[in-house]
């Protein structure tokens, strides 16, 4: 192992000394600490970088870096080391996150500009950063799920950086809160490998795999997708995602490009050797993502807030992933070229959605936008070249990814097949509406502005990274696509890729994709681009745009199905406690006391008294020995 290759701890300890440094300086740091945090960010990504030259340089079978930093937990048969590995799979997610993650660092240092706290943001940035890299460096489960509990606690202390609004503070508890749902559930898959294999390794738990029970393999991938529900808000713990939104603008980049939601498409493709021995895990995987990515799409049709617009986009597109990896080897690549173009293509456009924000005076309605292509020209155009990547217009970057994921759920056979095909098709006609509704709200038709509104294009720091965005928008997916090139690097550690024989021709599942994608389109210009848009949302409107609005009833699924009922259990056993438990406890605490007040009446402190009972009591004494001889 070369030297550099001995460096790779210090992808995160980077960004956690930046992290450290930011927050324990206190005000100190204020007058610098924001460029300490894009220096560590940029650090990481060099690292990265540099790792990537060294798997490059190295014989396809021998790409993979382990690196021991310390035995972590020796204890009889329970052996962990805090071990880190860069393979394939984990380097492109390291230079997506620190990669991405640096540009939304450059973009927060004009963004956060007038915040007294912002080098508090930037500690809690690095933070983030630094959780999201360990979990995807881990080379064991126990370590990624250190990583893991990391992101949850950045995530909780990003979304609620406003905490004085009440908002702001209720959307970092619920995000929280589900996430530990699927914490719990990730927990006890790492439970059960431990008893079945003896080891939290991949290599130990993916060795031993083939000899497990159907059963337990299939425990297992469930787990771990309750978990990925969770972190990457899938239905059904996908609630927490809109509230999110409460955060700064380069959060929401943050978490719903390059980082937390795409943690657990990480889970489920890096756990492929569970999932390929565990059908029925699998078909849970891929009903999770179907489901989802209808679900957040008809959501984002009906959001006049632009983030929860995207914010909804980024559950309908992580559902792709997630679709993708539950078709097994013949889709993990395509749900990993999906997540890289994703992460460029939807960081633009929650960047340029800040942009926005930021010349309309923090106003978010896009009924009150309009006619800005004339007053925002840079954003303007880095906004529509990733609209046009997500809704997988040829050549941008979601055109080769998208298709590919449409392709392989067509290709899945028979009826299984034509039903995920067909979601997939649907979601993306889906897609193509409300990002069109989008740019059509925000950028044409009259100008809908509060009275003295003068909006300004954002300054360079913001629109710089903006514009490198837009670069990955256009060409990421013709890198990752030409050739097949992902596929045959991921192929290591995913497996080979496989066709499937029922697959349709390349040109048939692309007419039919771009086909509804020019129906969604049309729809939308007809609804949004020839009339006018009130600037007050219509109160009267259909049953499923109310349910959209209401994210369809999932935060009243929640309260009826786990909440109130949860809520009655814990009644019920409070009222036990209180009646048996701590009843009887009290009982007893009473009969001892008024057994002593009537002892205590005996006491009279008179000594005659005692000398008289003593007497009395000898007495009764000797009585009783005469009366057993005479007996």
């Amino acid at each position: 192992m070369t030297n550099i290759a001995h460096l790779t701890w210090l992808l995160v300890a980077l960004p956690l000394a930046g992290a450290a440094i930011l927050l324990f300086g206190g005000r100190r740091t204020d007058a610098w600490g924001h460029w300490l945090g894009v220096l560590a960010a940029l650090g990481a990504f060099g690292g990265g970088a540099t790792l990537l030259s060294e798997l490059l340089g190295r014989d396809s079978e021998h790409r993979a870096i382990h690196q021991t930093v310390f035995t972590w937990i020796p204890v009889d048969q329970f052996q962990v080391d805090f071990g880190l590995q860069i393979d394939q799979l984990s380097i492109c997610f390291v230079l997506l996150i620190s990669g991405v993650g640096s540009l939304i660092h450059i973009y927060s240092v004009a963004y956060m500009a007038e915040d007294p706290d912002r080098r508090r943001f930037f500690g809690y940035l690095n933070l983030f950063l630094a959780s999201m890299l360990l979990l995807v460096v881990a080379d064991n489960y126990l370590v990624l799920y250190v990583g893991w509990e990391g992101v949850g606690l950045a995530s909780y202390l990003l979304i609620g950086f406003w905490y004085h609004k009440p908002s702001a503070a209720t959307a970092a508890k619920k995000a929280f809160v589900m996430n530990r749902v699927g914490d719990a559930g990730l927990a006890v898959g790492m439970f059960m490998m431990f008893s079945t294999f003896g080891t939290l390794s991949y290599a130990g738990v993916f060795a031993g795999a083939p000899a497990a029970s159907k059963g337990v393999l299939t425990g297992m991938g469930l787990l771990l997708l309750l978990g990925a529900c969770a972190k990457s808000a899938q239905v059904p713990l996908q609630a927490w995602l809109g509230d999110a939104m409460e955060g700064p603008t380069p959060v929401s980049a943050l978490i719903h490009a390059a980082t937390m939601v795409t943690a657990g498409v990480y889970l489920i493709v890096r756990s492929n050797p569970i999932y390929n021995l565990a059908p029925g895990a699998q078909l849970g995987v891929v009903i999770v993502g179907a489901v989802t990515l209808l679900f957040g799409a008809f959501i984002g049709c009906a959001k006049d807030d632009i983030k929860r617009a995207l914010a909804a986009s980024t559950m309908s597109q992580i559902g792709y992933m997630v679709l993708a990896a539950g078709l097994g080897p013949a889709g993990y690549a395509f749900a990993i070229m999906h997540l890289l173009t994703h992460g460029f293509f939807k960081a633009g456009l929650f960047l340029g959605s800040g942009s926005i924000i930021h010349a309309m005076h923090e106003e978010q309605d896009m009924r009150r936008y309009g006619g800005l292509r004339a007053a925002l020209p840079i954003t303007f155009i880095t906004f529509g070249l990733g609209y046009l990547a997500i809704i997988g217009v040829p050549p941008f970057a979601g055109f080769y990814s998208k298709d590919a994921i449409i392709e392989a759920a067509l290709g899945a056979g028979d009826l299984r097949g034509y039903t995920l095909g067909a979601a997939a098709l649907l979601g993306a006609g889906i897609t193509a509406f409300y990002m069109t509704r989008v740019m059509l709200m925000t950028f044409f038709g009259e100008k809908r502005w509060a009275p003295g509104s003068h909006p300004h294009e954002a300054p360079a720091l913001m629109t710089g990274p903006m514009i490198l965005l837009a670069f990955g928008s256009v060409f990421a997916g013709g890198l990752f696509a030409i050739g097949g090139t992902l596929p045959r690097w991921l192929e290591p550690v995913v497996g080979a890729h496989e066709e499937s024989t029922h697959a349709l021709p390349a040109w048939i599942s692309t007419t039919l994709a771009l086909g509804v994608v020019a129906v969604g389109i049309a729809v939308a210009y007809q609804k949004y681009g020839r009339a006018d848009i009130p600037r007050v949302a219509p109160v009267q409107v259909s049953a499923l745009t109310t349910a959209a609005r209401r994210d369809l009833y999932g935060d009243a699924f929640n309260e009826e199905v786990f909440m109130r009922p949860g809520a009655q259990l814990t009644d019920t056993l409070v009222e036990v406690d209180d009646a048996g438990v701590d009843g009887s406890v009290n009982a007893l605490a009473a009969l001892v006391s008024r057994t002593s007040n009537r002892l205590r009446g005996l006491q009279t402190g008179f000594a005659r008294s005692y000398a008289l009972s003593m007497l009395a009591g000898a007495t009764l004494l000797v009585a009783a020995i005469l009366a057993v001889q005479l007996w």
